[in-house]
């Protein structure tokens, strides 16, 4: 029996241990997995993050230092030129301009000459070209002679004024005959000596000859006007003078050609009085009043600002354009202009000034708009070095040649900005990062 008790009891314990066995062997082995899941989710996270993040700031440290200490922007960039590449550019640097680009009515229009300043010189006579003085384009002034002429129908009139100055001459001795005459038969008609009828016919005679002499009088003065238009009455050519100052545009006679009367010999323009005509339509009208600014650009020429003021607003439409001229005074008296130049203007219909460039200040890369900035003229042994960045920037209202322009980050200084030759710089440093070399 107790053979048999202890084999019971081994038994026993043995199904216990192996029960035990097989639940913590589970747990054992629970736990291991666990453990090697752990292993590997956070060896990889050590891996991508925490075994070489370091590394990768401190790569952008050494750049950050390497670049002057902080991480720029990757849209600044800079070009250096030195001396000889700076000049052949033609570079311009300029500012910023306050301009009204908003408030403003576009006009198109054209140069235009009052009446008084252009003149056709013509000939009151018939006669032959003797000479000519000037010639096309030359500044002439009031009274000059252009040419002289020689007239058939000149030198008839010297022939009638010298006829009548003769029988003015005789008519005025005759007045004094008939004066004395007058004074006796008055004198023998008082004493009763002489009939009246005599005395009457010698009054009647002093009277017509007194009117024939200012006749001949008025009829000499009338004679020597037309004479002297041609200049010196005495002498055998005729002077053709200048009505005005200003400049010979046309020369329409040559040398012994044939002057005849109402034909423009040459013709003049005073472009000192030169004013804009603006065509303006029906629903701006109500805006335009005199005394209003103007700034216009010629439609063909190199695209410099011209001022001008309205004097007068027009009172009818222009033909059948549904258009209204309003004249512009031209304020930049040292401008070229001739008439008939074609404008683009803006009228000033209220006061929003902006900082504006030139379009030519602006260049369009990678999508976005830039301006370039001088930032330091370098002293070397080979010369000056100019060193320039671009800068990203944000447009507005263009009007004119001119764009509101507005910097996207602060800078230190926005007078050296490249007005003219941002091209050649944007150029110049593509060309330079299409090769691999650096920015310069």
């Amino acid at each position: 029996m107790p053979i048999v008790k202890n084999r019971i009891y081994w038994f026993q314990l043995f199904n216990k241990m192996n029960k035990n066995l097989k639940i913590y062997g589970g747990i054992a082995l629970a736990a291991l997995f666990g453990v090697l899941i752990w292993a590997l989710f956070f060896r990889h996270e050590h891996t991508e993050g925490d075994g070489h993040g370091h590394d990768h700031a401190d790569e952008k440290t050494e750049a950050a230092h390497e670049e002057g200490g902080h991480e720029e922007n990757p849209m600044v960039k800079e070009v250096h030129l030195n001396e000889a590449q700076y000049k052949t550019t033609g570079m311009v640097l300029g500012g910023f301009e306050k301009k009204n680009l908003s408030e403003v009515i576009n006009a198109n229009g054209y140069t235009k000459l009052p009446p008084q300043n252009q003149a056709q010189v013509s000939v009151q006579l018939p006669g032959t070209i003797k000479s000519i003085k000037v010639i096309a384009g030359q500044a002439v002034k009031a009274g000059q002679v252009l040419a002289t002429m020689q007239s058939m129908a000149y030198n008839n009139l010297r022939l009638e004024r010298e006829k009548l100055s003769q029988e003015l001459t005789a008519s005025q001795a005759n007045l004094e005959f008939l004066r004395l005459e007058f004074a006796r038969q008055k004198e023998l008609t008082d004493e009763n000596v002489n009939a009246k009828k005599v005395f009457q016919k010698v009054s009647s005679d002093l009277q017509a000859e007194e009117a024939k002499i200012k006749t001949l009088q008025n009829q000499i003065s009338i004679l020597g006007q037309n004479i002297e238009i041609g200049g010196n009455s005495q002498s055998p050519t005729i002077n053709i003078v200048a009505p005005i100052s200003g400049n010979i545009t046309e020369i329409n006679v040559t040398i012994g050609a044939a002057a005849e009367v109402g034909k423009p010999l040459f013709s003049i323009v005073d472009n000192s009085k030169m004013h804009v005509d603006l065509l303006v339509y029906e629903k701006d009208l109500f805006k335009m009043r005199p005394g209003q600014n103007v700034r216009f650009i010629l439609t063909n020429q190199d695209g410099s600002e011209i001022r001008g003021k309205i004097f007068s607003v027009g009172k009818s439409f222009e033909n059948e354009t549904k258009s209204v001229a309003v004249h512009a005074d031209i304020l930049n008296e040292r401008q070229m202009l001739i008439p008939g130049m074609y404008v683009n203007a803006l009228v000033d219909v209220g006061s929003n000034s902006v900082d504006a460039l030139p379009v030519d200040a602006i260049i369009k890369a990678e999508g976005r708009e830039f301006v370039f900035v001088l930032e330091e003229e370098e002293k070397t042994a080979e010369g000056t070095e100019y060193h320039f960045q671009r800068i990203e920037v944000k447009t507005g209202t263009s009007q004119l040649g001119y764009v509101q322009t507005t910097f996207l980050q602060p800078i230190e200084t926005a007078k050296n900005i490249v007005v003219k030759g941002a091209y050649y710089l944007q150029s110049h440093l593509t060309k330079s990062e299409g090769g691999g070399g650096h920015e310069h």
